[in-house]
């Protein structure tokens, strides 16, 4: 039988996670980056749920586990930099603002593109620009590199991928939550420590500070506000607005604000998640964050790209037709999604109050969920429950 091609559209996580599973069930990936190189910049995520199962089958759990970013737990701090509450990291798969496998999105992107590269053939500084189906392959068109044909396409390429623009219009809608975040890296200072920190201020304003695990300081402005377009101006604008917002937020904005000229890998998002009808059309497939993005603060999406992906390849190898396969990948886990998708009433207002009074009160309710050891109360305020899902058993399909 000829070995079935894919071609991957994007090398951050769910991309290179799906072209490890497809090539353990003995179809050839192709993997297409925009960036010209990998990127390994990024901040905090974790593994949680059947992202751990997956990660453990994959062989690189214990890879996770050596590359954890020490963090200790979250602290909510006043603009003293007093401790109002703290939650000390999770213990388990679920646990806390902090999960037991906390890691860079860089140090994730990395192990999995060292367990692929070998076997798995990487495009850099490209990406695709068209796509053209017709019968049993797909012809795809590149903004630098000649038209090559594949029998399968799947976008992994984030919450405004380009190539689910191409395969699928307008169909899948991005819900916009009103909030902006930016990401930036600081040189770590005296007061940093193990401890996540963060600061809120009135206006709908947040800052975290977190520490990694190179000897630098992780840093998020994030504010609720209208979507702009904040995210379309180019880094001089967005460092106008960032100054604009937080000149006077007090705490340690002045330390981040005067960092932004020298962040090399300042990122600024508006926040949202994709809901999106189906997850395939013909032979082109959604994955990771271009299929079911639940936004960073549902803490899940890490484990939706690796959960999502092995599911992907799984059926792919159970089923000779890639119809039946994209179906059943769609039943297995849409109820997964669906659940990691449904955010607590009110967020993420409710963690980004809008008066002092409003700060006062959210520091209370955090402070009872604290002395009751009711973590699970205090996260909801973040992130949803790492819910279990059945994690089907490929294994005999690998080659």
């Amino acid at each position: 039988m000829t070995e079935r091609t894919a071609l991957i559209s994007g090398a951050s996580i769910a991309g290179p996670a799906l072209a490890f599973w497809l090539r353990r069930y003995g179809l050839r990936p192709v993997v297409i980056e925009r960036a010209a190189a990998l990127r390994l910049g990024g901040q905090n995520v974790d593994v949680r749920g059947a992202g751990r199962t997956v990660a453990r089958r994959m062989g690189i759990e214990d890879d996770i586990r050596a590359a954890t970013t020490g963090e200790m737990g979250v602290r909510f701090v006043d603009a003293r930099g007093r401790a109002r509450a703290e939650f000390p990291a999770g213990t388990s798969s679920s646990d806390g603002f902090t999960a037991e496998l906390e890691i860079l999105r860089g140090d994730l992107a990395r192990i999995l593109h060292e367990r692929t590269r070998d076997r798995t053939e990487y495009i850099f500084g490209d990406h695709i620009t068209g796509l053209d189906e017709a019968g049993d392959r797909v012809t795809v068109s590149f903004a630098q590199g000649p038209p090559r044909d594949f029998d399968l396409v799947i976008a992994a390429d984030g919450i405004r991928s380009s190539t689910r623009s191409l395969g699928f219009g307008d169909e899948p809608e991005i819900r916009e939550l009103g909030l902006y975040i930016a990401y930036l890296t600081l040189p770590r200072a005296a007061s940093d420590d193990a401890w996540w920190r963060w600061y809120n201020a009135p206006g709908g304003r947040s800052i975290s500070l977190r520490p990694d695990n190179v000897g630098t300081t992780r840093a998020m402005l994030s504010f609720m506000f209208e979507p702009r377009g904040y995210e379309r101006l180019d880094p001089d604008g967005q460092r106008e607005v960032l100054r604009r917002v937080f000149g006077d937020a007090g705490w340690e904005a002045p330390r981040v604000l005067s960092a932004l000229d020298d962040a090399a890998d300042l990122y600024f998002e508006s926040i949202g998640q994709v809901r999106a009808p189906r997850w395939s059309r013909g032979r082109v497939a959604l994955v990771g964050d271009a299929a079911y993005c639940a936004s960073p603060i549902s803490g899940m999406g890490t484990s939706l790209a690796l959960t999502g992906a092995y599911v992907l390849a799984g059926e792919l190898a159970r089923h000779a037709d890639h119809r039946e396969a994209f179906a059943s990948y769609e039943r297995i886990l849409r109820p997964y999604v669906a659940r990691a998708q449904q955010l607590p009433p009110g967020t993420p207002r409710l963690a980004h109050p809008r008066t002092r009074l409003g700060v006062a009160a959210f520091h209370a309710g955090l402070r009872l969920a604290a002395r009751v050891q009711a973590s699970g109360l205090g996260t909801r305020f973040l992130a949803s429950p790492a819910d279990p899902l059945e994690v089907p058993d490929y294994s005999a399909f690998e080659r």
